[in-house]
């Protein structure tokens, strides 16, 4: 899929938000990607995973054992990337702040995971999650998203994989355009 078939998936569900955003990662936006959104179409979050696990590297998708994906923006793309790729997908939580594996989910020692997010800005949740894994006794293989908004400004331990780059400027609070700081504030995120 190309970016802009990308946006026109979220343009179709209303997920492309326009305005004052407050993101996850304490920055500004006048745009927001709200994958909750796009994905609540089962057939369109299957054809997001679909495409998204068609781009990874053949060899990659061959030794992936367990999709993992962080609550709560992850579930339901990690989801469908478990069915896209045949595994089983299982979501971390953040109980008292730090992530961990709960309702029974357990990984074997020396699971070969590819981590999955539906958006990526800051990468602090991936890298929180990533080690969340290893200390369940996993080993993150590569990271994947639906959105990459890092705008190349992030690195990883491992390979990041997203189907789309979309780069939207975002602002410290004390960064913020004349036009963007008159706008009322929203915070649609999931983090309080």
């Amino acid at each position: 899929m190309t970016e802009e078939e990308v946006l026109a998936e979220f343009r179709a569900s209303g997920a492309l938000l326009e305005g004052h955003f407050k993101l996850s990662s304490g920055r500004h936006s006048a745009h927001y990607l709200q994958c909750a959104r796009v994905l609540m179409d089962p057939m369109r979050a299957s054809r997001l995973a679909s495409a998204i696990a068609a781009s990874l590297p053949r060899e990659l998708r061959f030794d992936i054992d367990v999709v993992v994906s962080p609550a709560m923006g992850g579930v339901i793309i990690g989801h469908e990337m478990g069915r896209a790729l045949g595994k089983e997908a299982m979501f971390l939580e953040r109980p008292d702040g730090e992530f961990h594996f709960r309702r029974g989910f357990a990984l074997e020692e020396g699971a070969r995971v590819l981590l999955v997010e539906d958006v990526v800005t800051t990468g602090l949740s991936s890298v929180e999650a990533m080690k969340a894994v290893k200390a369940a006794g996993g080993e993150v293989l590569a990271l994947t998203s639906l959105v990459d908004r890092t705008g190349g400004d992030v690195t990883f331990d491992v390979p990041f994989l997203p189907l789309v780059a979309i780069t939207f400027p975002t602002y410290a609070e004390d960064e913020l355009p004349d036009d963007l700081a008159a706008a009322p504030v929203t915070k649609p995120g999931s983090r309080a």
